[in-house]
């Protein structure tokens, strides 16, 4: 049976984002009805800009990592019976007006994970995060076995079975990687990505968002590391290398309403 809106629960991680997340949330809430707030131990009135909106709120006593608010997320949208769990960043850098292509991708590639790709107006992301971002990819696809077109990003959609995956290693950003990895191995389950545009500050936009909580160098370096040390334990890297060079990015893109995206992430695909 097809998804639709009101099979996905919209999960939405929060460590102080008093400055966006009132408008993150009900642009998540004029698409899907089940939207789950993680807050992170916040410090900030995060919380308070969102009391009145009516969201599963879950509340970290203090900060716990992305990894946790996953981790609780996903257990509380499957307990309300969601078929797909979606998420999105609270700075506001996601459009809650891409979750419906998002939702046209699973239905098209069923099982699979879809990520939301910030391949359209590239030039536009901080240097250090492209290049971050780029360094990830092709170092997850040892992990995996295939390429992936913005490992990175923060919006995906992860079906149920995916969700439910258990005793999924690693903390923060690290547990995003590791949730990739565990799903190929374990489901054999690939991401398929569709372009988004993502919004940062930038000098022709007057947006204003929070500093992000990546910092390239050191989250770059656990996340590589870990996976590193995934793929050593896994063996057979000779095999694995084959199978990257034959599985490259799939990108989801059938009106081409992004082909700079298409482009890149054809070029992503030859390490």
């Amino acid at each position: 049976m097809p998804l639709d809106h009101r099979d996905v629960a919209v999960l939405i991680p929060a460590l102080n984002e008093a400055l966006r997340i009132r408008e993150v949330v009900m642009g998540a809430l004029a698409q899907c009805p089940r939207v789950i707030v993680v807050d992170d131990g916040s410090d900030d009135d995060t919380v308070d800009r969102i009391s009145d909106l009516p969201v599963v709120l879950l509340r970290h006593p203090r900060r716990m990592g992305k990894g946790a608010c996953l981790r609780d997320g996903f257990a509380e949208a499957l307990r309300l019976g969601a078929r797909a769990v979606l998420t999105m960043d609270g700075d506001g850098q996601h459009s809650a007006g891409d979750i419906p292509r998002i939702i046209a991708v699973a239905n098209r590639h069923p099982g699979c994970i879809v990520i939301g790709a910030r391949l359209r107006r590239r030039s536009q992301k901080p240097i250090l995060r492209r290049l971050a971002n780029e360094f990830g990819d092709w170092g997850l696809a040892w992990g995996t076995g295939y390429r992936i077109a913005d490992s990175q990003s923060g919006q995906r959609l992860y079906p149920a079975a995916v969700a439910a995956l258990d005793a999924v290693p690693g903390e923060d950003f690290v547990f995003e990687s590791q949730i990739i990895i565990s799903a190929a191995r374990r489901l054999g389950t690939r991401c398929v990505s569709v372009p988004i545009e993502s919004r940062y500050k930038c000098v022709h936009s007057s947006e204003s968002f929070r500093p992000s909580h990546f910092r390239p160098l050191r989250d770059l370096w656990r996340i590589t590391s870990h996976i590193v040390r995934q793929a050593l334990a896994h063996g057979g890297l000779a095999d694995v290398y084959r199978s990257i060079r034959a599985n490259p990015a799939v990108i989801d893109d059938p009106d081409e309403a992004f082909p700079e995206g298409a482009r890149l992430a054809r070029d992503s695909t030859h390490p």
